[in-house]
């Protein structure tokens, strides 16, 4: 008899994760959740293992751990970071440690919360950023990855953004005036790339798949 798969999942204290976190243990026939945060566990659950560690401690922590799938929710701001290493640590180096552990830990599938417009060659910092964490974790050659590719993030955070909150205020008036090529910068609930996210982990597609919000909306409703 198989064992009920297993899932790894880092950023789980975000906007995105806490959505993710609560599908996958709600799912059927699922097995452990394993989440990886650097804060301590903020809820208990049969199914769920916290493992407390910090990003330059992720191989070690995840040393002996058997996964099926790894979930990344990772992800700050300039304004959270402080600087520009700063925010890299995070989004770049932290993003492709968990993914390289993740590999060693045998998931064979990997979803990954990007940006619209992630592109390695990009000017712009955030976008260049993005882009290379996409093509790192690309490299590690997952039998199958899917990048969740949202404009803004609309839903609650924890921290006051004054930027954020009116841009979501906005976003359902603008993202009407994104049409053709500019539809992929809409923004998209973060409750949608959740369920986005475990759709995919549950078929799994081979190869590397990415979506855009109207593909991520689709997604999260056949689920």
């Amino acid at each position: 008899m198989s064992q009920a798969p297993v899932a790894l999942l880092a950023g789980a204290t975000g906007a995105v994760g806490r959505h993710l976190l609560e599908r996958l243990l709600e799912r059927p026939g699922h097995g452990e959740v394993v989440v990886i945060a650097r804060s301590p566990a903020p809820l208990h659950h049969a199914r769920l293992r916290w493992l407390r560690a910090e990003l330059d401690q992720l191989a070690p922590a995840l040393a002996g751990v058997r996964a099926d799938a790894a979930y990344c929710c990772l992800g700050t701001t300039m304004k959270q970071a402080g600087s520009r290493d700063a925010f890299r640590a995070v989004d770049l180096d932290g993003v492709v440690a968990y993914a390289t552990a993740a590999r060693a830990a045998g998931a064979r599938f990997f979803g990954l919360v990007s940006a619209a417009g992630a592109d390695p060659g990009a000017r712009n910092f955030y976008l260049r950023t993005k882009g290379e964490a996409e093509m790192r974790v690309e490299s590690l050659a997952f039998p199958s990855l899917a990048i969740m590719q949202p404009g803004l993030l609309r839903g609650p955070r924890r921290e006051f953004r004054l930027g954020e909150r009116v841009g979501q205020v906005v976003a359902p008036l603008t993202d009407r005036m994104l049409l053709g090529p500019l539809a992929r910068y809409r923004s998209v609930p973060v409750e949608i790339v959740a369920r986005a996210l475990d759709a995919a982990g549950r078929q799994a597609l081979p190869g590397t798949q990415r979506y855009s919000p109207a593909e991520m909306d689709a997604l999260a409703h056949e689920s």
